[in-house]
């Protein structure tokens, strides 16, 4: 995927505000989402790998200059001090985690009523050693549901030669 699969997949869920990315590795949705905001809001990018963030931050500077993001290395699983958020990109993150709901009401609570989670997930239920614990977009939308979410829609969808297909899904905080 490149940098316009990435603006696709997610543009359908974005509006402007503040809004986080959780597990956002090496940035490729990071940079997707200052490029839809075009400054009409602000990043937090979250990532346990501080050096990846530094990698990231030196991209963004390149690409989206007046983007304004902050980077936090921290675990997306455990707490986190964010203001309240207006939206929350996940993309390819999720997967790792085996106890999703729990992990999800926590993400949920750092968004405003109304706030939205968009994410981005290999189209499958079975994994492997590098994506673990995959859900498909019927599976989300039960997972959405158990943890408080609301109004789950798919946004779009693309090919992948790993795992065959990747969706991106829209869901609403209730």
């Amino acid at each position: 995927m490149n940098h316009a699969d990435h603006v696709r997949l997610i543009h359908g869920g974005i509006v402007p505000g503040d809004w986080a990315d959780l597990g956002s590795g090496g940035g490729a949705f990071t940079l997707a989402l200052a490029d839809l905001l075009a400054g009409n809001g602000t990043i937090h990018s979250v990532d346990q790998d501080a050096g990846v963030l530094r990698e990231q931050a030196a991209t963004m500077r390149q690409r989206f200059p007046s983007a304004q993001v902050t980077y936090l290395a921290a675990d997306f699983t455990r707490p986190l001090t964010l203001t309240p958020l207006d939206g929350i990109v996940m993309a390819n993150s999720l997967h790792f985690v085996r106890d999703k709901v729990s992990v999800l009401r926590l993400v949920r609570s750092y968004l405003k009523p109304g706030g939205r989670l968009v994410l981005v997930e290999y189209n499958a239920d079975g994994g492997n050693m590098w994506v673990p614990y995959p859900f498909s977009y019927p599976t989300w939308e039960r997972l959405a549901t158990q943890a408080g979410f609301t109004a789950t829609r798919q946004l779009a969808t693309i090919p992948s030669r790993f795992l065959r297909e990747i969706y991106a899904a829209l869901s609403i905080s209730a």
